[in-house]
């Protein structure tokens, strides 16, 4: 073999591996956590039916399937205890489960979503992170399920997770993993050494809520932004140190939706809280958050947008459910549904397309247009609620039910 041909073996090599890296889906809404991909394969024509490849009883939770080097790890429960099960995505071949004793005790307001975690882990660096619906942080090597490290935070704190337990999806950020730990009276937002769990940073501001935390850049600094408990927060990625926050509370601190970066610009919601935009800027080493718009009609409760090709979609717990898209830099509503769609729908999308998955148990796949709701398909995935996220991968498309996972192909 020439040196030539080696060289540009090697190359391709790398190159298919960045491919790859740049398709998986390995955090909650995906790698940047903004629900957006161009890895789906979408078919040429929609068939009327999926074909299910593969399906799996994994147990119950409402936490999404991630995707890591052709590897699918679902986080659920089967009785008492938590499991994190690997899956070739493909095959739908077990690799590896590994279970942990996770008695958890459910709030009787929450006793309709059960007692399976709802947090969705985090993939890299051949780790996986998971934080249980009882406030259990654990890291476990990709390839054999081997525990790397586990915390308990219910000695640290008032309570090991808030009321209607953890739903906060870990965060992987170069070599930390950053979690809202605690309960409701104490609780921080932390960054963990990937490798061994030790703490790096802490803001102990305000307990955790159920939103995830998304990272911005504004004014070339980065932050961490997050709904907390009683605010929206963001935090200096490097140290933890609070830059700027706004007061937001919800009825029955219920501050549930993933923040929406967008250009300088945060969005956010919460049930019956107008859909709003903040200015992101900092001026003589202060910075702030400055009210932009809102817009009164579209109120988010559970479910979170995606900003793709310029407009944010989304769906308001208005009239039952009805799926909506804003100009993004103005408020303006520019087109909802007449409602009744579902009491939540879980939003990706995919160049021209949006795919939601409902509490009706469909996939619904749409075009992406700013001037209606254009339907392609709805297709019958599930015969219980989905709460979870779709995860694409390939020409398919993971989806996790009440209590299975399944691999569908169109």
């Amino acid at each position: 073999m020439s040196r030539f041909v080696a060289v540009a073996l090697l190359f391709v090599a790398a190159l298919t591996g960045a491919v790859r890296a740049q398709q998986d889906w390995t955090q909650w809404r995906g790698a940047g956590r903004t629900g957006v991909t161009d890895a789906f394969s979408a078919p040429a024509a929609w068939p009327d039916k999926p074909r299910k490849v593969w399906e799996a009883a994994v147990g119950a939770g409402h936490s999404s399937p991630v995707v890591a080097a052709g590897r699918a790890f679902v986080l659920s429960r089967t009785g008492e205890e938590e499991a994190l099960t690997a899956f070739d995505v493909q095959s739908g071949k077990q690799i590896w489960q590994q279970k942990y004793r996770a008695p958890y005790q459910v709030n009787p307001a929450a006793e309709s979503h059960g007692k399976g975690p709802k947090s969705t882990p985090a993939a890299g660096g051949g780790r996986v992170f998971t934080l249980g619906i009882g406030g259990v942080l654990s890291a476990f090597d990709a390839a054999t399920g081997k525990v790397l490290w586990r915390k308990l935070f219910d000695k640290e704190f008032d309570a090991a997770s808030p009321d209607f337990g953890v739903a906060m999806s870990p965060l992987i950020l170069d070599d930390v993993v950053i979690a809202h730990v605690g309960g409701n009276k104490s609780g921080a937002l932390s960054a963990f050494d990937a490798a061994s769990g030790a703490v790096r940073w802490q803001w102990k501001g305000d307990g955790p809520a159920y939103a995830s935390p998304v990272i911005g850049t504004f004014a070339g600094t980065r932050q961490i932004v997050t709904q907390s408990r009683s605010h929206l927060v963001g935090l200096s990625a490097a140290d933890g140190r609070m830059l700027w926050r706004l007061p937001f509370t919800t009825s029955y601190d219920q501050n549930i939706v993933t923040p929406i970066v967008f250009e300088e610009t945060v969005i956010y919601s919460g049930i019956d809280q107008p859909l709003s935009a903040a200015r992101i800027a900092v001026a003589n080493g202060q910075w702030s958050a400055r009210p932009l718009w809102r817009a009164e009609s579209v109120p988010m409760y559970m479910s979170t947008g995606v900003v793709s090709g310029g407009y944010l979609f989304g769906l308001t717990h208005r009239n039952k459910g009805q799926f909506f898209c804003v100009d993004p830099k103005s408020g303006k509503v520019l087109w909802t549904t007449r409602g009744r769609e579902a009491e939540n729908a879980a939003l990706i999308a995919s160049r021209d397309l949006l795919i939601a998955t409902t509490t009706e148990g469909e996939l619904v796949v749409a075009r992406r247009d700013p001037a209606k709701f254009d339907v392609i398909k709805r297709y019958t995935i599930a015969d219980s609620p989905v709460w979870a996220h779709p995860v694409p991968a390939g020409r398919g498309i993971l989806i996790k039910d009440a209590d299975k996972v399944a691999y569908w192909v169109f």
